[in-house]
């Protein structure tokens, strides 16, 4: 699945292909995962938009934008990613027509970021290429981080206040299915007393079951391998937890947000997230930042993709 967002009609394939319809190697060092050390992209892909499916043991599982068009950019090996800037500037320059066939890149996930978290940089290339994107009506979504619960910093790119770049900490439902769960553990906290530094919001991202094969380095650290519905796929299912997981969720629901509200503008798209959040109670108390209310550890609570669409207008099905 290398180099084939030039002209797909050379394959013989109907046209857009869904899902895998665009793979681009941007960096010298890249993990398309095919290789030993990946797995952790194919894993977060699925939570975007993976098909209705039936494992074999009965589970019945599905991405957040089922079938979405998924555009994937490798730009790392393993746990490494080298030259992720890359990725933000070929959208940019592509994010209209990105392949033959393949609707605009209307949202990008980011589910990476340093260890430890940091100081936002508004000076960066990062930065400077996710605000022309905002600009461009192209949403960037980050991971938080991992390094909760007693840590002060998030992810630095996730900070930046521009409409239409958001930061996700992940939630717990301790296997409930319901809205009352808790911040996961692990999820990075911002610094209290700046919200500049809080997630905007969050999503379910422990214990989540996704795409993964078994011999790859992310996948072999979940416990819980589940068999696919083909008779070659076994164990190609895997239970983790990050904000890795969270990311995609929120990724998915704006996918479903510009389905149903084309014209929204990121700003539009943030606000609707972030108004309609499910307040849930674990955690730090919400604070009233501007026209929110928002916690250092939640941002301003758990999204929720109908309450969302009903704020931009969208006609309730």
């Amino acid at each position: 699945m290398k180099n084939i967002c030039g002209p797909l009609t050379n394959l013989g394939l109907p046209l857009p292909l869904p899902n895998d319809s665009c793979f681009l190697d941007l960096t010298a060092a890249n993990d398309t995962d095919t290789l030993s050390a990946g797995g952790h992209g194919t894993h977060v892909a699925g939570i975007v938009a993976g098909r209705d499916t039936t494992l074999t043991d009965g589970t019945r599982l599905h991405g957040a934008a089922p079938d979405a068009t998924l555009i994937s950019l490798s730009v790392g090996a393993g746990l490494s990613i080298f030259g992720a800037d890359s990725a933000l500037n070929w959208v940019l320059d592509h994010h209209l027509n990105p392949c033959a066939g393949c609707p605009p890149i209307k949202v990008s996930n980011n589910s990476y970021g340093p260890s430890g978290g940091g100081a936002f940089d508004p000076n960066s290339a990062t930065t400077k290429l996710q605000r022309a994107l905002a600009a461009e009506g192209v949403i960037t979504v980050w991971a938080a981080g991992n390094d909760g619960p007693d840590n002060s910093a998030t992810n630095p790119p996730g900070q930046d206040p521009t409409p239409g770049i958001l930061m996700v900490a992940s939630y717990d439902d301790h296997g409930t299915g319901t809205r009352d769960g808790s911040v996961s553990t692990f999820s990075s906290r911002g610094a209290a007393g700046h919200p500049e530094t809080y997630p905007d919001v969050s999503a379910p991202g422990s214990n989540i079951t996704s795409a993964c094969r078994p011999y790859l380095l992310i996948c072999s650290t979940g416990l819980d391998p589940h068999n696919g519905p083909g008779p070659l796929d076994l164990g190609t299912f895997n239970t983790i937890s990050g904000t890795s997981m969270a990311t995609p969720h929120v990724v998915g629901i704006v996918t479903q947000l510009f389905q149903v509200a084309p014209n929204a503008t990121p700003a539009q798209v943030e606000d609707a997230l972030k108004a309609t959040a499910y307040k849930f109670t674990d955690g730090a108390a919400y604070q009233t930042v501007g026209p929110y209310t928002t916690a250092v550890d939640k941002g301003t609570g758990l999204v929720d993709a109908y309450a969302s669409s009903v704020r931009l207008r969208a006609t309730p099905a």
